[in-house]
Order: structure tokens, then sequence, then C-alpha cells
């Protein structure tokens, strides 16, 4: 059941993210640049200097790669002139300022990545040595299988909430340096704001199912 409620709510918020995103699309910022150059800018004034802003293909694909320091954004946030364009691409300068500055909370989130990808995939195998080595051979007892699938969701709960601070963080930054920078009117930071908080509650979402499952799996064991 919660994870059907999961792929409800999650459904509902990112349709809603999408219907933001589609809307402030429509509004066009009093400076007319675009989110390159929005993304220059900031970078620039944060006396950051050796990141590159380019762009790649697809949808809300945007994100700030910290190992060959590049913001990266969809060619409707790369080259629009609009709300959306300026928050994502502040945003996503957000998180190069943090790498910048030594963020704690994006060190962490950076370190895990590796342990984060080898135990989802980790989950799969799992899976599988649990049909067979449960049900067939009888190699490991349940509640070694069953520790094992909490100590893989363990790692990958504990990335989804360390990433809300790095995200709520990269917003935060990226509000202020946009009323700091007179490049958004008050009524073009407020739609920047409900885009921001929407995106923010996709990760909510994530790490709200995540701990569910978490703690699903811990119920699981056997006295």
């Amino acid at each position: 059941f919660s994870c059907l409620l999961f792929m409800i709510v999650g459904g509902i918020v990112s349709s809603r993210l999408k219907s933001k995103i589609k809307k402030y699309s429509k509004i066009p910022t009093l400076s007319g640049m675009s989110g390159k150059e929005i993304a220059e800018r900031m970078l620039k004034d944060n006396h950051i200097y050796d990141v590159k802003v380019i762009s790649v293909p697809g949808k809300l694909t945007d994100h700030y790669n910290p190992m060959d320091k590049t913001v990266n954004l969809s060619p409707d946030v790369y080259q629009g002139r609009h709300v959306s364009a300026a928050a994502v691409a502040a945003h996503e300068c957000g998180h190069a300022v943090q790498h910048a500055t030594a963020y704690q909370w994006l060190q962490m989130r950076s370190q895990m990545v590796p342990m984060v990808n080898m135990s989802n995939k980790a989950m799969s195998t799992v899976f599988l040595l649990g049909i067979f080595g449960v049900s067939f051979l009888h190699i490991i007892s349940f509640n070694q299988l069953i520790m094992l699938f909490i100590i893989l969701q363990a790692v990958v709960t504990t990335f989804t909430l360390i990433t809300l601070p790095v995200e709520f963080d990269a917003s935060r930054r990226a509000l202020v340096w946009l009323r700091s920078s007179g490049i958004t009117s008050e009524q073009e930071l407020t739609y920047a704001n409900d885009a921001l908080k929407w995106a923010a509650s996709t990760y909510v979402v994530a790490a709200l199912a995540a701990a569910t499952y978490l703690l699903y799996y811990v119920s699981m064991l056997r006295d």
C-alpha cells in the first residue's frame, strides 16, 4: 500500500512541477537575460571562474556536475529568457557555489554517490539471491536476507535525507542572488520561489518514500 501511495503522490508532485515550469516559462524576465547568461553572471558575482555553463539534451535534465565543474542546463533553460529559466539556472549555480565554498552537506552527498549506486545495483542482486537462496538452496536465512535489504536501503535513505538540505540551500542561494542582482522583479521572484518549492517537493517525497521502505524492511524481521 505504501509503495502505491508514494507512486501516486510522487506522480502528483511531478505533474505539478511540470505544470509550474510550463506556466512560468511563459513569463519573460524583466532583464531579458537567457538562462546561460544568468548562470554565468551568478558564477561571476560569486567569484567562480572555473565552472562552465553548457547545454544538455532533454527536459528537466538540469544539474551541476562537481566532477567536471559544469552547470548543465536543458535547452529551454539554457536559451530561455523567462522566469523558469532564471529560477532553474540560478538554482544549479547555487550548487556550484556550494561546491566552491565546501558546503558540508554537498560534500557528504558527493562522497555517498558511489555507495548509493552500488546499493541500488546490489538490491536487485540480493532480491534474486533471496529467491534462489531461500526458496531452493536454503543458503541464507530469511532474517539474513532482510538484514541485507535493510543495510542497502539505509544507505539509499541516508542519501535522500542528505539531499534535502543540499537542494533547499541551493534554492535559497538562488533566490537571494536573484533579488540582490536585480535580474528579476519582486513578482518574478515570487514565481521563481514557487517553482523551486515544487522542485524541492520531489526530493521530499523521495526521502519519505525511502524512509518508509526502510521501516517496512525492518518490520519484516522475524523474532
